[in-house]
């Protein structure tokens, strides 16, 4: 049948372990199996992928194809059949489930046959989706906490059919396709003998039922769009990105089952003033010389409130003072965190000349001789670090 390289048909090279020839095959077979691929070549390749497989995973046929190519392999199987469908027994092919299983994923497209699983799993109480809504909090928001009545959009079950997707008065049919089992099962004849496979009923979508006379407001779907409200208690020290869950506040369920969540994340804006890292505040408190030499008292605005704050001689600039229990909230605990103060020496760019003078008489007074005709002060530091 095949006339190409088997090698080249899967994909592999001459010296493919097993395991690698294993795994090209159920790709390709997966890509070109007539009941998912329905190109017209695409039975054909499921034939000629199936063929190099049977070769190239017996070792004994793969060593006479090696040695004598098509004329060795061919004297190793016999031939492939027409491949025809014909209607499903629904006996005798419980064997080939955990072959196909790995192919499609355990999701009943081999294996199992003459059940109604797809069916069940159409029909089975499902949880409805969750929904997402962004919060904006200003910076102080975030930090205490706050209540908010949000609206939006979720699906809920359609009041005039109460989600059956039937007019009122009427009901849904078996689906007379599949007869109420949700899957059309087939029976292919492959290289390993027949090979059955089921695939989701078209005309019920996997349901079983259908609905003859559909619901005006919904349209048959049995949902509608409905525009929610509720109230949302925003935790003191909520964080940018951070979101809390709504039990049940999502869409409904499907099939009579549970709802969805609604995760509400927040967005939180900066500060002019304040920089935070979790529970922690900071800030930068710009001090000139005089202050930071003799020391002082300066008022410091904090996320509680002004505070007066002493400033102790000989303060240096990059220095830090912790200002305890002065941060943000611990989340859910009772407790907060610090605010950092982040000290900033500023050197004045323009002096008076009394200012000029007392910065020469404390230059002398500290063993530098400083004249009018000398450079000043701040040139001397310039030129020290330049």
């Amino acid at each position: 049948m095949a006339k190409g390289d088997y090698y080249d048909i899967l994909g592999v090279s001459k010296d493919a372990s097993q395991k690698d020839i294993k795994r090209a095959y159920r790709k390709l077979a997966k890509k070109y199996h007539p009941d998912l691929n329905h190109d017209p070549g695409a039975e054909e390749k499921y034939k000629e992928v199936t063929e190099a497989y049977e070769v190239l995973s017996d070792e004994n046929k793969r060593k006479q194809y090696d040695q004598f190519g098509h004329a060795g392999a061919n004297g190793g199987f016999g031939g492939f059949g027409n491949g025809s469908y014909q209607s499903y027994s629904g006996q005798g092919f419980s064997g080939f489930e955990d072959i196909f299983d790995q192919f499609f994923g355990g999701q009943g497209g081999f294996g199992g046959f003459g059940s109604s699983t797809s069916q069940r799993s159409r029909t089975a109480p499902r949880r409805g989706d969750d929904l997402q809504y962004t919060m904006d909090l200003s910076f102080e928001e975030a930090i205490f906490g706050k209540e908010e009545t949000i609206s939006y959009k979720r699906e809920e079950a359609c009041q005039v059919c109460e989600g059956s997707g039937a007019k009122p008065g009427t009901s849904k049919k078996t689906c007379p396709t599949c007869n109420g089992q949700g899957v059309v099962q087939q029976v292919r004849n492959t290289p390993f003998g027949q090979m059955a496979s089921q695939t989701t009923c078209s005309q019920c979508q996997g349901e079983g039922k259908i609905i003859e006379d559909p619901c005006t407001n919904c349209q048959g779907s049995g949902r509608e769009d409905k525009t929610h409200t509720v109230k949302v208690k925003v935790p003191a020290g909520v964080e940018d990105g951070q979101s809390i869950r709504l039990s049940g506040q999502g869409s409904a369920g499907y099939n009579k089952g549970p709802a969805g969540d609604l995760y509400v994340v927040f967005r939180v804006a900066k500060s002019n003033i304040f920089q935070r890292k979790g529970s922690q505040i900071s800030i930068d408190l710009p001090l000139n010389f005089a202050q930071a030499a003799l020391g002082d008292e300066v008022e410091v605005p904090t996320v509680h409130g002004k505070v007066n704050l002493k400033i102790p001689a000989g303060t240096q600039s990059g220095d830090t003072i912790r200002l305890r229990g002065k941060g943000a909230p611990v989340l859910n605990r009772d407790r907060n965190g610090d605010q950092l103060v982040n000290i900033k020496i500023i050197t004045p760019k323009h002096l008076n000349d009394k200012q000029k003078a007392a910065l020469r008489d404390y230059a002398k007074a500290s063993g530098n001789n400083v004249t009018e005709e000398e450079k000043n002060f701040f040139d001397k530091i310039k030129d020290a670090f330049s």
